[in-house]
């Protein structure tokens, strides 16, 4: 699939004023509003169109699974640090989610609470409108907008301001390293703990609180990780859950939301 076939789709839909559903994967269609329209099918535009691991930033297709992208930026040792969800299931396939569906749903996962939100590390989009006119906007450094930031603005507006065809992420460096420990403890003990450490120099990067206990990911340095887990105690969770992803846990604390 090529840019001038979505161009094109959205101009015919414009001219019948036929309205549109934009679809990546599907992943996603329990989130927003009611789904109406004809299917506008996005998941053949795809792949990576520019990767500079030196200067932190990767441009994707809208179509782009999700799961590929996070491959290409392990190899470099980087990741997506809003951890955005994949939501995998039957319904969905293998592919999963895709990069475009991730910034339009706007969803991050629970490093949020230090790393921020999905808008906080979009650099520049490739949009088009509802007429098929193709609009660019920010670039690829942080520092590339003079007056409103458009492409931060896009980021969870679910499709209703033009189709987000190609999207530049600022991304970063994996931790060094990560450990996840567990406590007994209540809800409201969870979210009290929580805040206190929350206003600590400690390396908290994830957090949530189930059925009576509370993980909490700790990453950085290592030595930074290694005091944490002496001060807080707690048990190590051996169960490999350092790799969070939303869905896996039932409830999380977001406490800097």
């Amino acid at each position: 699939m090529r840019l001038d076939d979505l161009v094109s789709a959205i101009q015919a839909a414009h001219a019948s004023q036929t309205q549109l559903r934009i679809r990546g994967a599907g992943s996603k269609d329990f989130y927003g509003g009611m789904l109406a329209g004809e299917v506008l099918d996005v998941a053949g535009y795809r792949g990576i169109l520019a990767y500079e691991p030196t200067e932190l930033y990767v441009t994707a297709k809208c179509g782009t699974p999700l799961a590929e992208l996070e491959a290409v930026l392990a190899e470099k040792g980087q990741m997506l640090a809003f951890e955005p969800p994949q939501f995998f299931g039957a319904s969905v396939g293998s592919a999963g989610a895709t990069v475009g569906g991730c910034v339009a749903a706007g969803l991050a996962g629970p490093r949020r609470q230090q790393a921020g939100a999905v808008r906080d590390f979009v650099l520049g989009v490739k949009l088009i409108d509802g007429t098929g006119q193709v609009l660019d906007f920010g670039g690829q450094v942080m520092k590339n907008v003079a007056g409103y930031d458009v492409s931060r603005l896009l980021a969870g507006s679910l499709g209703t301001l033009g189709l987000l065809a190609e999207v530049t992420l600022k991304v970063l460096p994996k931790p060094l390293a990560e450990q996840t420990l567990v406590f007994a403890m209540s809800e409201v003990e969870a979210i009290a703990r929580l805040n206190e450490w929350g206003g600590q120099p400690l390396p908290i990067s994830a957090s949530f609180w189930h059925d009576g206990q509370l993980w909490l990911r700790l990453a950085g340095a290592r030595a930074a990780v290694a005091a944490a887990c002496s001060k807080l105690g707690g048990e190590s969770d051996d169960a490999g859950n350092n790799g969070w992803c939303c869905g896996q846990r039932p409830k999380t604390l977001d406490f800097n939301a």
